[in-house]
């Protein structure tokens, strides 16, 4: 049995208004990894003990505080929509991640998670992944954007929108324990995706063509608060 000294923590940060699948889909894969593997264990982990209020109003109680867990193995941040863009500028997300991104052995996010992880410099320059109506902000924070499930860089790794952190995780599973055991958490989990419809990109609604071009013109709007925080080392 793992002493509580070897146990490796991966954590996942939470901030009011994420979004709960961003979350929970990747949260459920690697904890299952862990039922595998007790050398591992997951944490939640926010600036305070207290609930946090996901995008669809279900409530996340976190584990541990940002200062309890100053130096993770791994470190997962999750998205949302307009909390996802505040927190970008929230000098206590900020800090904890720049401190525990130095240390862990993998950095990921999942959907506009990664706008987190651009603001404060992580993704300069490095393709990257995030929720599709997100991606001129994400250029805009210096990372080119590339339509793929996940994107991997080193120690780093994003994956796109919502659904696809669950891919994410699975082969965050095969880096750590290979490819068997990615296998084996998948087929507990029952993840075999055969969706009714698939997203046409090329011929996209009116809506989602108004939320990119909305993006795209103020994404140097959204993005200015962070990026004069990085440029000032906060």
């Amino acid at each position: 049995m793992s002493t509580q000294q070897d146990v490796k923590t991966i954590a996942f940060v939470i901030y009011q208004g994420l979004t709960l699948l961003d979350l929970a889909g990747p949260l459920g894969a690697l904890q299952k990894f862990c039922e595998f593997n007790p050398e591992y264990q997951t944490a939640i982990v926010a600036e305070r003990l207290e609930p946090i209020i996901s995008d669809n109003g279900l409530t996340v109680i976190p584990d541990r505080t940002f200062s309890d867990l100053p130096h993770p193995f791994a470190l997962f941040v999750p998205g949302g929509s307009s909390p996802t863009l505040k927190a970008m500028a929230n000098p206590s997300i900020r800090s904890y991640v720049r401190r525990a991104a130095e240390s862990s052995e993998f950095v990921g996010s999942v959907c506009t998670g990664a706008l987190i992880l651009a603001s404060i410099g992580l993704l300069e320059g490095k393709p990257a992944t995030t929720h599709w109506a997100y991606r001129s902000i994400l250029q805009s924070l210096g990372s080119p954007y590339e339509r793929k499930r996940w994107v991997e860089n080193g120690k780093i790794i994003n994956s796109a929108g919502v659904s696809a952190g669950v891919d994410m995780a699975l082969f965050f599973v095969s880096r750590l324990a290979g490819e068997e055991m990615a296998r084996k958490v998948q087929l507990w989990l029952d993840y075999d995706p055969d969706p009714p419809f698939r997203i046409d990109w090329d011929h996209l609604g009116l809506m989602p063509r108004f939320m990119l071009g909305y993006h795209a013109v103020a994404a140097p709007f959204i993005t200015s608060d962070a990026k004069k925080l990085l440029r000032e080392g906060r």
